[in-house]
């Protein structure tokens, strides 16, 4: 390697307004977080989406089922993404897919016991990792780009 290239200096990214710079902060940052809440699940055989569900499935007052619709909006993810995902959590044995009584376009998904177990397992891990990615990052400033990012 060349000395030129040892001394390169790394560009800096510097948005008109504190308003974008806050949004970037925060996209990154929930980055940062996404990735190891990732590496936390992976022994569990989840993704952070799948957990997601699994999660707003089991915790629901609806008995462990939603409609797919609702629980796009709740973790939240496009529908035809929630397709795949609930797809590949039904094979897996963790949801099941049934149609509205009422309504026989609307399907709803329900968790199953598998499901549930496998939610409460992976949990544990998830709150731990969650736990440490936001100690690490309070002493980021993130505080003061999400404070910009609020209207007063």
């Amino acid at each position: 390697m060349n000395s030129a290239a040892s001394t390169h200096r790394v560009p800096r990214i510097q948005e008109p307004t504190d308003l974008e710079t806050g949004w970037r902060r925060l996209r990154l940052f929930e980055a940062r977080v996404r990735e190891r809440l990732e590496a936390a699940l992976e022994p569990h055989g989840l993704t952070c989406s799948e957990y997601a569900a699994l999660a707003a499935l089991h915790y629901s007052d609806d008995g462990g089922h939603l409609r797919q619709q609702f629980l796009a909006e709740a973790i939240p993810i496009n529908q035809s993404s929630l397709s795949r995902l609930v797809g590949r959590l039904e094979r897996s044995g963790l949801t099941e897919r049934y149609h509205c009584a009422e309504d026989r376009r609307g399907v709803y998904t329900q968790i199953t016991d598998k499901g549930r177990a496998t939610v409460e397992e992976a949990r544990k891990s998830f709150v731990a990792a969650l736990r440490s990615s936001l100690a690490e990052q309070r002493e980021d400033g993130l505080r003061d780009a999400i404070t910009t990012l609020l209207p007063d």
